[in-house]
């Protein structure tokens, strides 16, 4: 499915085809596409209107998602996984949000938030504690994910030098301390930066769009995560 989307010739047709070839991935994705997490104005009951309505990119994003969840399965019954998890959708939510304030790529964005640190999550199963940003690139191959995607995710906790220019690797580096500074950490009481100084490390027009208050942000970002766990 990822590989197809990434085909600029790829057609709505041969994407529905695709998804509906699995019932029970295409019943989630009709599900999910419905839920408070995509609202429209008219409901969506096929996936070759939830293409249509949400656009390729923004399926993939969810396609990748729910391949992600059914990946984890009962792994996420487990309190540290579950804390993972939701740190990933965090920062994959504030990542979309800060590329929309800075008109750059929304899709990509929550992608590579969703990417960002899935090696912690398969290690966090596998038990050992080395290796993850390695694993990470790894899984950008076997799932077919753009080739830009591999700097991001190995390097997304490395310090932005000053004066370097805002890129997708800084967006996620900002985006994850956001997510811990609202209180989506994956360590339970870790010392988060200020929200008001992230805000701070922001260029210009992503700080005077972006949301200013942290309870503002962790109200919408919660909401959506608690939706697609309900679901």
């Amino acid at each position: 499915m990822l590989q197809l989307a990434n085909t600029e010739a790829a057609s709505m047709r041969e994407l529905s085809d695709l998804i509906c070839s699995d019932p029970a991935f295409s019943s989630e994705v009709l599900t999910i596409a419905s839920s408070p997490l995509y609202p429209r104005r008219v409901p969506v009951t096929t996936i070759l209107q939830a293409i249509a309505v949400l656009g390729t990119q923004t399926l993939k994003g969810l396609c990748l998602t729910i391949g992600v969840r059914a990946y984890l399965g009962a792994s996420l019954q487990q309190d540290s996984l579950r804390a993972i998890w939701r740190h990933g959708l965090a920062v994959a939510l504030i990542a979309e949000q800060l590329a929309f304030a800075g008109l750059q790529d929304k899709d990509a964005a929550y992608t590579a938030g969703i990417m960002h640190d899935v090696g912690r999550l398969v290690l966090a199963i596998l038990q050992p504690k080395a290796y993850a940003a390695l694993l990470q690139s790894h899984l950008i191959d076997d799932w077919q994910l753009p080739r830009e995607f591999e700097p991001i995710v190995a390097h997304h906790h490395s310090l932005k030098d000053r004066g370097q220019s805002w890129s997708m690797a800084d967006l996620i580096n900002v985006s994850c301390r956001m997510a811990d500074a609202v209180g989506f950490a994956v360590f339970p009481g870790c010392k988060a930066m200020l929200y008001s100084d992230l805000l701070q490390e922001l260029p210009t027009r992503e700080r005077g769009m972006f949301c200013p208050d942290a309870e503002s942000l962790a109200f919408q970002v919660g909401s959506k995560i608690n939706a697609l766990e309900s679901i």
